[in-house]
């Protein structure tokens, strides 16, 4: 009897370890200290709704390693179950890749996806209508300027109602205080930010305002390329924004995190987040009163208008290739909870997308965010195509070709269209 009970005891503790070395683990890739922050709650709480071991793997900071990184691994087949995407100009091209897998019919079914904004579910569908991520945060991104800066100085802080306009404005800012009047992202160091930071404010109210024609090709002939190429000529020629910082290894380094706070460079484009990560409690180097002393503008258009930029940010997707697709596009639902969007924007600052959140007590306390929050209703976006990820690219190569001052504005829209007809070829271009 006794060697029955042992043998039996043995068999359980066998059949619990066997449990334990079979016991699933989901592999998630992150960057950053602080998006991995944002998404250890989340971690655990896949953990306990769905038993298993989420492995977060952490992959190198800037976008650009990420984006290598990840890349390479899913092309090896040994890529991550689950993971974010920096640029939303990537999307079009993995899934072409079939590196993506669709998670349309998740989405749809799923109650939550019902509150999310309606600009949110626009940006996350492919060209070819199904739905590859999950659009859980938005970067609403506008001109951030010193008020107290441009007010001591008596410049005005009204909103600027053209690029003539701002152009001016950044002028007076330089004469009347010495600092750099405006930054645009630029440059190839700069990543994709060249062009979701930069080129897409100036674009939008431009005479070319959508890249992508109805033929999915794309529109870079336009004059309004032309156009925002000339204004970044401007403010460079002008000596209106620090120039020698974006051609180092880290270019938003020095002046959104050490001028901008000094009152060195008086307006930059930014995002939500900059309330919080930038300059707010989440920063190294906070600027005090940072709701008070930092205002917005939204982008003016080229002659008239103002326009509220969004687009993705750092959409979750799941591995094509996922031992276990279904527990993958579960984890990927929590990805999209309300509580994994407003602890991104506590830590980050990007805007949830649930309309769910303006009755949530926790979102209300970041009185910051609220206002961006509903006015997301009403953002304007750029429409996303196969490919866009050459044209990022191409804007990132054209602008630092003005940084370096080798090229004019019809000079850098020739390498724009260059390189992505020798990447993509002369039939992607319109």
């Amino acid at each position: 009897m006794n060697r029955l009970i042992v043998g039996g005891l043995a068999a359980i503790a066998m059949g619990l370890l066997a449990g334990t070395a079979s016991a699933e683990t989901l592999r998630v890739a992150l960057h950053g200290q602080a998006g991995i922050d944002a998404f250890k709650p989340t971690a655990e709480r896949i953990e306990k709704t769905l038993g298993v071991t989420v492995e977060i793997v952490e992959y190198p900071a800037p976008d650009k390693d990420y984006m290598t990184k990840l890349l390479t691994e899913l092309a090896a087949g040994n890529g991550p179950d689950l993971f974010s995407i920096p640029s939303a100009a990537d999307v079009a091209d993995m899934v072409v890749a079939g590196y993506l897998a669709p998670v349309g019919k998740e989405l749809d079914a799923w109650d939550g996806y019902k509150d999310f904004v309606d600009v949110a579910k626009q940006l996350a569908k492919s060209p070819d209508g199904e739905t590859y991520v999950m659009p859980y945060i938005l970067g609403i991104q506008q001109i951030y300027f010193r008020r107290d800066v441009l007010e001591k100085a008596g410049i005005s802080t009204e909103q600027p109602k053209s690029w003539a306009e701002l152009l001016d404005r950044a002028k007076e800012i330089k004469a009347k205080t010495g600092a750099y009047g405006l930054l645009f992202p630029a440059g190839t160091s700069w990543g994709g930010g060249a062009f979701d930071e930069g080129f897409s404010h100036l674009i939008i109210g431009s005479k070319t305002p959508q890249l992508v024609d109805a033929d999915g090709k794309f529109d870079l002939n336009g004059q309004g390329v032309t156009d925002v190429f000339q204004f970044y000529k401007d403010l460079i020629d002008a000596d209106l924004m620090p120039v020698q910082p974006l051609l180092g290894p880290e270019p938003w380094v020095i002046p959104k995190y050490e001028m901008f706070p000094k009152g060195e460079l008086a307006a930059t484009t930014c995002g939500s987040w900059c309330y919080i990560f930038d300059w707010g409690r989440e920063s190294k180097n906070p600027i005090p009163d940072v709701i008070n002393v930092v205002g917005t503008w939204a982008d003016p258009g080229q002659e008239s208008g103002e326009f509220v930029l969004a687009n993705l940010g750092a959409p979750w997707a799941v591995n094509a290739k996922s031992a276990d697709l279904e527990m993958a596009k579960k984890a990927l639902l929590e990805t999209g909870s309300v509580e994994n969007q407003i602890e991104t924007a506590t830590r980050i600052g990007n805007i949830p997308v649930s309309n769910a959140v303006q009755k949530d007590p926790r979102f209300q306390a970041l009185t910051e965010l609220v206002p961006i929050q509903a006015a997301a209703n009403h953002g304007t976006y750029l429409k996303q195509a196969t490919g866009m990820s050459a044209v990022s690219e191409g804007v990132a190569r054209a602008t630092e070709a003005l940084l370096r001052k080798e090229t004019d504005a019809a000079g850098a829209q020739k390498i724009l269209v260059d390189y992505v007809k020798q990447t993509l070829g002369d039939d992607a271009v319109k």
